[in-house]
């Protein structure tokens, strides 16, 4: 089993430290994991603002980039999602779209595919769980809230097999942080409220570290936090997974 290392270009720019995170864990459980250079943007900030046009080249050096490997595992569940849903569409009437089938996020991939059972480092800390949108709802990370189905979380298994955490889940817990690519941009004023109030839920846990498996996200509750003087730190879920490596 070969898998493709897609690290998406704002981890690449701002949070290098996940992808090498994700690259040392992936090793560490004898994956056969390949980063293929020149990768570029899956796309999905043009889309998102309305410029799906300007994805499809991306879409389509994407799909060449990434043809030959079993797998593609990505520290972002945003970018993993919209390759999923949004790539079969964006190249209908081009080729057969394969990267659809192939991608998934890093949590994803450990916890259904490799089914990691022990890891190897400890984090001694509390920490309160972010679940994004495009993780609960498109790659089903964690259940949604609105159906009416068994409760359960991917992530929270795999941060609970580390020695010395405590994982704690905030009230509204799916809610939406209120980042959204463009619409942080778009409607500012509403997207801080949401960061905001969804600060304030991962404080009240008691936790030192908010934590998640979308750098986007972190990186807009991040922002409002040291805005606004509060003393909460934050970190990427595979960074954890990967404590000690």
């Amino acid at each position: 089993m070969k898998i493709g290392l897609f690290i998406p270009c704002y981890v690449n720019a701002l949070f290098p430290e996940v992808g090498v995170a994700t690259y040392k864990l992936l090793k560490h459980l004898d994956v056969d994991v390949d980063y293929p250079l020149h990768q570029t943007c899956c796309g999905q900030p043009m889309a998102n603002a309305g410029f799906e046009t300007k994805a499809v080249p991306l879409a389509e050096r994407f799909e060449e980039m990434f043809k030959d490997y079993d797998y593609v595992v990505a520290p972002s569940a945003s970018c993993a999602a919209f390759v999923k849903m949004n790539y079969p569409r964006l190249l209908e009437g081009k080729h057969s779209c394969i990267s659809s089938d192939k991608i998934m996020d890093v949590c994803e991939f450990l916890h259904d595919i490799i089914k990691v059972k022990s890891l190897p480092g400890k984090f001694p800390h509390k920490v309160s769980l972010h679940n994004s949108c495009h993780g609960v709802r498109e790659l089903n990370l964690s259940s949604a809230s609105e159906l009416n189905i068994p409760s359960y979380s991917k992530i929270k298994d795999l941060l609970q097999l580390v020695e010395g955490i405590t994982v704690y889940e905030p009230d509204h817990l799916d809610e939406c942080c209120g980042f959204g690519g463009m619409f942080s941009v778009e409607e500012s004023a509403v997207s801080v409220r949401m960061g905001t109030d969804k600060i304030n839920n991962h404080i009240a846990t008691g936790a030192e570290y908010i934590t998640g498996p979308d750098s986007s996200c972190l990186m807009h509750m991040q922002g409002i936090a040291r805005r606004t003087d509060r003393e909460i730190k934050f970190i990427h879920v595979v960074e954890i997974l990967a404590a000690g490596l």
